[in-house]
């Protein structure tokens, strides 16, 4: 490495390191009663925020596809503290399903002070094989229902003086192979939310705009993709789905979890010949 790199890679640490110092500090307090709705809440990350904030005593609504899965996280949450806790079933692929998750949660709570946007559809871990029709279906689902929600919601967040927090990926930063449709609905959730975000605080909005970027996440579902494929460690839900928490109730615009997602995207673009072979060569791939 040399010394112009060195340079510069210490200085991405340091800044890094400076934001992190310089956080607001997370009141657990201010999230009880806080009513919040998590999409995708069934399994994984989203299941592990249901609980998380289950415990520090908030009224929660969930959803995602599977009734009876739902109704098995209602009753943990429950029994972990939630102040309320309901589910609705949806399909997030569905025009009018997206909206009507969002009134059922403002009715049921009586408006919102977290929506926390988390599901994503399935999609194969694969070379991409020309399935314009997949990736279309999966935009919508990781997209576009997000789009919908947020734009359901906001009136209601502007109220509460809320906050707006979008699960995004390392892949919405930097492309990876075997993945070309989900990396393309995360490099549109990172553009769109991310011109939100200017122009909330241009128009001195009370929503605040969180954009999570997250690396290999221990679910099972992700497990089940990589699993003797890739070399990238995977790092555990429930503390993703804490740092999560955290950042939405601490209004922070941007969360890198684990901690070198941020060095990462930022060395992407610095250094991107090494960026390509290093991920280019963290896939056990023989063509």
């Amino acid at each position: 490495m040399g010394t112009f790199t060195k340079v510069i890679f210490t200085g991405i640490c340091v800044a890094f390191l400076a934001v992190k110092w310089n956080a607001p500090k997370f009141d657990a307090e201010s999230l009880k009663g806080a009513r919040v709705l998590v999409t995708g809440a069934s399994t994984g990350i989203g299941e592990q925020m249901a609980y998380h904030y289950a415990r520090f005593g908030a009224q929660i609504v969930i959803t995602a596809r599977r009734e009876k899965v739902l109704q098995q996280v209602v009753e943990k949450c429950l029994s972990l503290g939630a102040q309320k806790a309901l589910y609705v079933a949806a399909d997030m692929s569905s025009e009018s399903e997206p909206a009507k998750v969002v009134d059922f949660a403002l009715e049921k709570l009586g408006g919102l002070d977290y929506l926390v946007l988390n599901h994503i559809g399935p999609s194969p871990f694969s070379m991409w094989t020309g399935d314009v029709d997949h990736t279309k279906w999966l935009m919508s689902v990781n997209f576009f229902s997000y789009v919908q929600m947020a734009w359901k919601a906001l009136a209601s967040l502007e109220d509460s003086k809320g906050s707006l927090i979008i699960v995004s990926s390392l892949l919405g930063k930097m492309s990876s192979p075997f993945v070309a449709p989900y990396t393309s609905t995360k490099f549109a959730l990172n553009g769109f939310f991310g011109s939100l975000q200017h122009e909330l605080a241009m128009k001195k909005s009370n929503v605040s705009v969180s954009i999570c970027t997250l690396g290999l996440i221990d679910t099972e579902a992700a497990m089940d993709k990589v699993k003797g494929v890739t070399k990238v460690p995977a790092y555990p839900a429930t503390d993703a789905a804490l740092n999560i928490i955290m950042t939405g109730a601490t209004r922070q615009s941007d969360l890198f979890y684990p901690w070198f997602t941020y060095i990462a995207a930022a060395s992407k673009d610095m250094f991107p010949s090494v960026t390509n072979y290093i991920i280019q060569n963290s896939y056990n791939y023989i063509p």
